[in-house]
């Protein structure tokens, strides 16, 4: 049996240099990140950016600066901020920085920005949400946008969480999202894809609570603060009886452990992003696994690049491919799983790999 270490997503690889020019390293090469929201201790996205520019910047013998957002009103200002301390590589961190970050980028063009989860494409379309409808064409000559193909790895976690709760004889799993934005949605059409392939192989009947990937509707926080109102929303899915949650927003699995705690449940987590039983080990009891997003590493490989003067604005896109998402092992839950899960699981990522068997998700830009 393969070893479920073998699933965990290494190092990103780093994008091709198409030959554009940018800072030199010997020169005055200053690093500057941005946060959302959700802030530098959401043991999710966010963190994992700032943990890949803090490892460049060491590696570099530079000092970064990073801004920490409360609100998206802080987003413009904080930008202004850092063009007005010198910064020449910026990177946001996520899609709701978008607008402000194409403003900024075409009013700076000597500057190299990069932005998370988002094609800076806002065209000013919206969706029925209220969401930016881009149009596929990056809206700044100086953007370099770092994407993740999250579905193919979230496809992995929904089947793993097919198996478990149909090992236990529950067969019930269920998802909640922060805010219905691309990145999120994404994650939680995975899943429920992975879910459906599990009862397919299996002839299961695992139902799957949270999300509905055809009407594109489910349940949401509203935010992705761990709150009150988060809990409640982890609560209403738990109370459908799931064993399994995949809560995806950053901080938000404080609420839905919290959830857990309450009801006496035996229910697992499921980690996004980071390896979330190594991110916050108050919680680790409860993460069965967690779909990864090398964050980390595409901001890493983005500030090198930058400072070496290899700068380019072709995107990044992390796959299973080259190792940009992925799951992570299965901690002390690894002896408990069904008899070859995990060989299922890498036997799937082979096929996805391979193009054998497509993954998409309605929600991708």
């Amino acid at each position: 049996m393969v070893g479920a270490a073998a699933l965990l997503a290494g190092c990103g690889s780093a994008p091709q240099d198409n030959g554009s020019g940018g800072e030199d390293a010997a020169g005055d090469f200053l690093p500057c990140l941005i946060s959302d929201e959700g802030g530098w201790n959401d043991k999710s996205f966010n963190e994992s950016a700032k943990i890949g520019m803090d490892r460049a910047a060491e590696e570099l013998g530079v000092e970064p600066i990073e801004v920490e957002s409360t609100s998206a009103n802080d987003y413009a200002p904080n930008l202004e901020t850092l063009v007005s301390e010198g910064c020449t590589f910026i990177v946001s961190v996520g899609f709701k920085l978008s607008a402000d970050t194409i403003e900024s980028a075409n009013a700076n063009p000597d500057i190299n920005y990069a932005i998370i989860d988002d094609w800076a494409d806002n065209t000013g379309a919206e969706d029925d949400e209220g969401n930016p409808i881009g149009d596929g064409v990056t809206d700044a000559p100086n953007i370099k946008p770092l994407m993740f193909d999250t579905v193919q790895a979230a496809y992995l976690g929904g089947y793993a969480a097919a198996g478990w709760s149909a090992q236990s004889g529950v067969n019930k799993v269920g998802t909640v999202g922060g805010i219905p934005i691309p990145p999120v949605k994404i994650f939680m059409d995975g899943f429920v894809e992975g879910v459906d392939k599990y009862n397919e192989d299996k002839g299961a009947t695992v139902a799957t609570f949270g999300w509905d990937v055809e009407a594109q509707d489910g349940s949401f926080t509203g935010g992705f603060a761990a709150n009150d109102t988060a809990k409640q929303a982890m609560q209403g899915v738990l109370d459908q009886g799931v064993d399994v949650l995949l809560p995806v927003g950053g901080p938000i699995y404080q609420s839905a452990a919290a959830a857990i705690d309450d009801a006496g449940s035996d229910a697992v987590i499921l980690g996004v992003d980071s390896d979330l039983a190594e991110a916050d080990p108050s919680v680790a009891d409860k993460v069965l696994v967690s779909i990864l997003k090398r964050i980390d590493e595409a901001v890493y490989q983005a500030t090198i690049e930058a400072s070496e003067g290899d700068f380019d604005v072709e995107p990044y896109v992390g796959t299973l491919e080259n190792e940009g998402v992925g799951l992570s092992g299965f901690g002390a839950f690894e002896a408990e799983l069904p008899e070859g899960l995990v060989d299922e699981l890498a036997a799937l990522q082979e096929q996805i790999i391979s193009g054998e068997l497509e993954v998409v998700s309605p929600s991708s830009p």
